[in-house]
């Protein structure tokens, strides 16, 4: 239940981003996203740790583009759209009565698994559970896979930067 609530918020966040047009807005609703895709990954896997990891990364990234939108879009002023007045807060509406329904009925449901599992919350989990390790058999492709992930973005930033050009070259 809490994954499906997190991934269709985090489509209805990536609905919202079609209709932004200021800089810092769409730097904003991209931090929602990737928080939001952090916890959804994080509560498919056993272990928050690679969901941490990629949170951390996607926000360093989101550092630098705040740095450089910043500076080149300091002046500019932020005007609300027709759309974000009247849709947003009916489609925030929906979504939320479309949610609010599903939970309702799915508690109420006595053959639903909700009970189970705040029952399984309640429970103490043994230390033995809670250790998972972050580089075992399961999460290696995943690692590899970040690790790739953050060298290509190294290469590409290295190659992108010019330290004579831009808005952040120094004054020497």
């Amino acid at each position: 239940m809490m994954s499906s609530f997190l991934l269709m918020t985090a489509l209805f966040m990536g609905l919202i981003l079609l209709f932004m047009n200021h800089p810092l807005a769409l730097g904003l609703v991209l931090l929602i996203q990737t928080c939001l895709i952090a916890l959804l990954t994080g509560s498919l896997s056993s272990s928050f740790w690679f969901s941490y990891i990629l949170f951390l990364v996607f926000l360093g990234g989101m550092l630098v583009l705040f740095i450089y939108m910043t500076s080149l879009a300091s002046n500019e002023m932020f005007s609300v759209s027709s759309f974000m007045i009247i849709g947003l807060p009916t489609m925030i509406g929906s979504f939320l009565l479309y949610s609010s329904t599903n939970l309702v009925f799915d508690y109420l449901n006595p053959s639903s698994s909700t009970h189970s599992t705040i029952q399984n919350l309640l429970e103490p989990v043994p230390l033995s559970e809670l250790l998972v390790k972050l580089y075992n058999v399961f999460s290696a492709h995943l690692t590899v896979l970040l690790a790739c992930y953050l060298f290509l973005t190294l290469i590409a930033v290295v190659n992108l930067t010019n330290i004579n050009q831009g808005p952040l070259r120094s004054h020497t």
